[in-house]
């Protein structure tokens, strides 16, 4: 019933982004970011629809199953699901800093980055490599926290919710912008990860929660620009094809290393 909830929440968010950011967009697309981009945008997401339902989904609800059985019974409740969901953005935002340091994780999630420009498709646009490491990584804390199902659903549905927001083109009116972001990451912060500039695109990892790379140190000082330039720095974006093989060639080390 979670699973059902989740999905449908998540679709209609998706769909009234979608149409809302070409209804108000806050930037204009690029040439050559049109349909074939939402195609090869599309493709990936499908892929990673069916590698959830097969893979993702049971690998969490087995680690989930309480094999370690330790925590305390004040840890429950609704304060208990408060702290699972900060400490889980918390445990997120590592997660996606260590996918911009570690030049194997890297090599995954780069094809997230390759994108051209930033709308709401580019949320769910990612490796089908790096869905199934992250889901791996987050077995091994749910089990070693043990975590409920509960408190992973929320915080996932959350998360597609979050990032579906950041992404996506919707122009905000600035004071609202400005004061949503005091809390949680809009796309004034989430856009600037995705400047085609190496020292932006190495900043502004949070997830959900905004206050996480002022905490430590990541936050980047650029602001975002209706005109700024959005991929990654001395590299394109490619066919659908060559964008799931890509993490399995070899690279020069001047561009693997991070």
């Amino acid at each position: 019933m979670l699973l059902a909830y989740k999905g449908a929440a998540v679709a209609l968010w998706l769909v009234a982004f979608f149409l809302a950011e070409r209804l108000l967009p806050a930037a204009t697309p690029p040439a050559g970011t049109g349909a074939a981009r939402l195609g090869r945008n599309a493709a990936l997401v499908a892929a990673n629809v069916v590698l959830s339902s097969w893979f993702v989904v049971p690998l969490t609800a087995w680690a989930a199953s309480g094999f370690l059985d330790w925590r305390p019974t004040w840890w429950g409740g609704w304060t208990g699901l408060v702290v699972d969901l900060v400490l889980l953005d918390a445990l997120i935002y590592w997660w996606h800093r260590a996918n911009h340091e570690l030049g194997f994780l890297w090599r995954f999630h780069e094809v997230h980055h390759l994108d051209r420009f930033l709308d709401t498709s580019t949320a769910l646009r990612f490796h089908f490599g790096e869905v199934a490491l992250s889901a791996v990584a987050r077995a091994g804390v749910v089990i070693l926290l043990d975590f409920p199902l509960v408190s992973v659903l929320v915080f996932e549905t959350l998360v597609l919710i979050g990032a579906i927001f950041h992404h996506s083109n919707l122009r905000l009116p600035p004071r609202l912008e400005a004061a949503l972001a005091r809390v949680v990451v809009t796309p004034s912060i989430h856009w600037v990860h995705h400047h085609r500039r190496r020292s932006d695109t190495d900043s502004n990892y949070a997830t959900i929660l905004s206050l996480w790379d002022p905490l430590f140190g990541s936050r980047s000082a650029t602001r975002r620009r209706p005109d700024m330039e959005i991929g990654v720095e001395r590299r394109e974006e490619r066919r659908l094809g060559a964008l799931l093989s890509a993490p399995f060639r070899a690279r020069s080390v001047a561009s693997s290393v991070r």
